[in-house]
């Protein structure tokens, strides 16, 4: 005798769509954390790697950085694939480290890319994929001479020297405006990326890892700094009481 198969209610239907819906909402943001914190081991790990090419270059330079003066831009190459020179106002600051580090993808991160899109127009932001994190003039300049450095064995704090970061802009040469660091207590860093200032809009490009907020100012993210001893640590959001400016300048009191 042939048995007719019960077939689902409607309530019941319901109520399965529901109980998905619900493990859905607890399942997606655990994936979503999972991947950004993927993305930033990545981000950390090819920062480390591009301080362990900068030690390479000094080590084989008497500790002489490259003066990257000329450099200001995102771009590895030109339009016909050539390396562009480093008196290519446009090229990035890492050219100049190119035998070093081989394969320019170090100088990329996964969650840089979405920030890349609205960085340069009328051109694909895969051409930029590779130029996250930027380098601080006072790499290679000192402030205090006004000077260019001969050599950074005289910096005696070498874990304390901030060398390159999560950013947007492929160089920091601008004290408060653009670095991690304020003026005093009260102030705040990065000026002209807060509210008001003209870069407002790229803020949560900067510590743009373990986001954990919609607000434009305040995302509870996370940095990659990359300093002088070739060690990468994380550097959550800030407004720079933290970050005394002799980590950029190298000029311990």
């Amino acid at each position: 005798m042939a048995h007719c198969r019960k077939a689902f209610t409607l309530i019941e239907l319901l109520v399965v769509i529901a109980v998905i819906a619900v493990l859905m909402a607890i399942i997606m943001p655990a994936l979503q954390k999972a991947k950004e914190s993927a993305r930033e081991v990545k981000c950390r790990s090819n920062l480390r790697n591009v301080g362990v090419g900068l030690t390479m270059y000094l080590q084989e330079n008497d500790f002489k950085p490259f003066n990257n003066d000329s450099t200001n831009g995102f771009y590895w190459y030109t339009a016909t694939g050539d390396l562009r020179p480093t008196t290519d106002g446009d090229a990035y600051w890492g050219v100049a480290y190119k035998t070093y580090l081989k394969d320019p993808g170090v100088f990329g991160c996964p969650s840089f890319r979405s920030v890349a899109e609205g960085l340069i127009y009328n051109v694909s932001p895969k051409l930029i994929y590779n130029a996250a994190y930027s380098v601080s003039r006072y790499f290679w300049w000192d402030p205090k001479t006004s000077k260019v450095r001969t050599t950074l064995s005289t910096i005696r704090h070498q874990s304390e020297f901030i060398v390159a970061h999560d950013h947007v802009e492929p160089k920091l040469e601008q004290g408060v405006i653009d670095m991690f660091h304020n003026n005093g207590p009260g102030t705040k860093n990065l000026t002209a990326y807060r509210e008001g200032g003209d870069r407002a809009k790229f803020y949560r490009g900067i510590f743009r890892h373990n986001i954990r907020s919609n607000a434009a100012f305040e995302t509870g993210g996370r940095a990659n700094i990359l300093w002088l001893d070739a060690h990468v640590a994380p550097q959550a959001e800030t407004t720079g009481d933290d970050i005394p400016a002799w980590y950029y300048t190298g000029n311990r009191p």
